[in-house]
């Protein structure tokens, strides 16, 4: 069986959501070309993510994410995984609202915990307390991804392959979101 996506899909989330790993099946499963959002900025920086906050501070990080996703929202169809805060721009949220479906990729604070506490690589979290920074960002943005126009909650347990599966089951059950059955 095939698909066919009309708009782009925007993965959402908490950092330790899965946007990256999930969104790299959901791509394979979609046949459609999988991009994410930071990966791509880094590439445009030529540093990561990382560094951008230590050099140039987390607005100039921000203001590069809305330009990358403009771009990348203007190509082709695809699977797109975005960094944790860019939902949280009214400009990003637009821009997603206009070009293509936001699907909020929902976990408990737990579930991302145990994702995201042994990685080094996470620059909210360089914190005295990284799970208290981490519930912070989780009380704060949840109401956010929350307009998400599909929500797909994953739970303990659950592997990549399963939840790629939920979402795709979970879009093709929402109407207008951009994925259809491809026949012939």
């Amino acid at each position: 069986m095939g698909y066919q996506l009309s708009k782009t899909i925007v993965l959402v989330g908490l950092m330790g959501a899965g946007k990256t790993a999930v969104g790299n099946l959901l791509g394979q499963k979609l046949g459609a070309a999988f991009l994410d959002s930071d990966h791509e900025i880094e590439k445009a920086a030529n540093m990561s993510i990382a560094e951008i906050f230590t050099r140039d501070g987390e607005k100039f990080f921000r203001a590069k994410e809305s330009q990358v996703l403009e771009r990348l929202l203007k190509g082709a169809p695809c699977v797109l995984s975005t960094g944790g805060g860019a939902f949280m721009s009214d400009v990003n949220r637009i821009l997603i609202s206009k070009r293509s479906v936001a699907v909020w990729l929902k976990a408990d604070i737990d579930l991302l915990w145990s994702r995201v506490r042994q990685r080094n690589t996470r620059p909210l979290l360089e914190t005295e307390n990284p799970y208290k920074s981490l519930l912070n960002l989780y009380k704060k943005r949840n109401p956010i991804y929350a307009k998400a126009e599909v929500v797909v909650e994953s739970q303990k347990g659950l592997g990549v392959e399963e939840m790629a599966s939920k979402v795709v089951t979970t879009l093709l059950n929402t109407p207008n979101s951009g994925v259809t059955v491809k026949v012939g």
